[in-house]
């Protein structure tokens, strides 16, 4: 067998970065909404300071929880109608439908003002939502389907970079605007029209990718499935390796058809091997979404501010800190570890180093609680502060980017959509309950809700990293045998019977076979 170049991969790793410009976009618009409502002007353009520079809480909680929380209610669903369309016409089609319609969304945000600008804003956040939604479903299952099975982790995980580096540019943008241009509708004009820039990378580049040959061979249309895999692997179309890779996607096809001949979508969820892995989706991203992160990030400029951080610009400025260093953390462990370390034992590691620090900064803040107005943040507050920003290194090792990696590894092709659409709309569900209650929670329980999310991270999530299977180094269609749909031996026959129609039935090749042997 030839040695595979060092640049192998490179189309699978511009299909990705095409792709998840879509989860720029799911990062940016987490974190652009909690920036905006946190402005001066925002908050005294829409009543909640009044003349004499009261701020009505209520009020604040209220728009604050909205604005970000509408998002994810329009992302849900957005989630749930990816999977007809995403199964009907592929994955390359349907994220380019999706980029569209949020770009509408995103325009009607940025048009908003005067008395009816909250209005606008709601549901141009909404419209965003469904696309937003839609993309964060088809978007993982798009680079899964493509990625070769010994990098798929790193590939996959490239998902967290780039919502970090949404959440990144958000918290930037905002800081930006707080010091640059303090009034004027361009306070929440600009950030929201920034959305337009990644949108349209994203809408451009889907012209340049091909589409799944997984999906492709879901469809029968197999010379084309070869030939698009040929192309991703940088192979000819004949060589053993496209061939015994397209031999094994088929069988695990065709084994998905004879168990679900006559069933439809109840057989989906229901048949053998398929329910755990949809149980599994839910729960990781329940947990993922208590796990503390999701409120630190979508009211990082409130939360900062709680610890001592007061004032808009040290608040903005420690939240934007607090992007960098999850852009640094997280490329560094998709790039270095989650192909070695493995799914289980990052995502136990990652649970404990979370709780441990959110109870050190509850028990700080409860025992250092921050001056009022003070204009340097006390000791107490900067140590509070670092622990938050050791706390998203953890959170960057493994709760950020493994659920995604991890759902995206574990349902078959024929399901992989109804998997991914289920896992992400529990995300956003999850998501959107965390963001609706969080600026309440925040105002009602003060370093409470630090312990609260610690004994979550310990108690839950890292139970749950404990009885879930690994995945690492398995191939997408391994994950039937992993999740008792089919037995071993069946698959190694039919896949043998896959290659020899194929025209692979090589002495000594590397079948799959020897693919579902390899050890963990």
């Amino acid at each position: 067998m030839s040695k595979l170049g060092l640049f192998q991969n490179i189309r699978v790793y511009w299909l990705a970065f095409v792709v998840y410009w879509g989860i720029v976009l799911f990062g940016y618009d987490t974190g652009v909404g909690g920036g905006v409502v946190s402005q001066t002007y925002f908050k005294t353009h829409f009543g909640i300071i009044d003349a004499a520079g009261n701020t009505n809480t209520k009020k604040a909680n209220d728009v604050s929880s909205n604005v970000v929380s509408v998002l994810q209610a329009g992302a849900f669903f957005g989630a749930l109608g990816s999977a007809p369309l995403s199964a009907a016409i592929g994955r390359r089609w349907s994220l380019f439908i999706w980029t569209i319609v949020f770009a509408v969304g995103a325009i009607v945000q940025t048009v908003a003002g005067g008395s009816r600008g909250l209005g606008y804003i709601y549901a141009g956040r909404v419209i965003a939502g469904l696309g937003i939604g839609a993309i964060s479903a088809v978007a993982p299952a798009f680079v899964s389907e493509c990625s070769p099975k010994d990098v798929r982790g790193r590939i996959t995980g490239l998902f967290q970079i780039m919502v970090a580096v949404g959440v990144m540019l958000s918290y930037f943008i905002n800081l930006g605007i707080s010091i640059h241009i303090p009034t004027g509708y361009a306070v929440w004009r600009i950030p929201f029209g920034f959305q337009l820039v990644p949108a349209g990378l994203m809408a451009f580049g889907l012209l340049t990718v091909k589409e799944s040959p997984r999906w492709l061979a879901s469809q029968d249309r197999t010379d084309e499935a070869i030939a698009n895999l040929a192309y991703l692997r940088r192979l000819s179309q004949d060589d053993h390796r496209v061939l015994a890779e397209m031999a094994e996607i088929e069988a695990a096809i065709a084994e998905e058809r004879e168990a679900r001949q006559g069933l439809g979508a109840k057989e989906a969820f229901l048949g053998k091997g398929n329910f755990v892995r949809f149980v599994i989706a839910v729960v990781i991203f329940l947990l993922q979404q208590w796990s503390g992160q999701n409120s630190v990030g979508y009211y990082a400029p409130q939360i900062f501010s709680s610890i001592g951080y007061t004032g808009t610009t040290n608040s903005l400025l420690a939240s934007g800190i607090y992007g960098i260093v999850k852009v640094v953390a997280t490329a560094i462990f998709i790039f270095f570890l989650v192909d070695s370390l493995g799914r289980k034992l990052s995502l136990f590691i990652s649970a404990m180093g979370m709780g441990i620090l959110f109870f050190i900064i509850g028990a700080l803040l409860k025992v250092f609680p921050p001056p009022k107005d003070a204009v340097d943040p006390p000791p107490a507050s900067k140590a509070m502060a670092a622990m938050l920003y050791i706390y998203v290194c953890f959170y960057s090792m493994g709760w950020g980017p493994l659920p995604w990696v991890y759902v995206s590894d574990i349902f078959p092709t024929r399901t992989r959509h109804y998997g991914l659409a289920t896992a992400s709309a529990s995300q956003w569900l999850f998501n959107f309950v965390v963001a609706k209650v969080t600026p309440t929670l925040e105002s009602d329980l003060g370093y409470k809700l630090f312990l609260m999310f610690g004994t979550i991270n310990i108690g839950g999530m890292a139970v749950f990293s404990l009885l879930i299977p690994e995945t690492k180094g398995r191939s997408l269609e391994e994950m039937d045998v992993i999740f008792g749909a089919v037995q071993e031996d069946k698959r190694r026959a039919d896949i043998a019977a896959r290659e020899r129609v194929l025209g692979n039935d090589v002495p000594g090749s590397p079948s799959s076979g020897q693919s579902v042997d390899q050890k963990v």
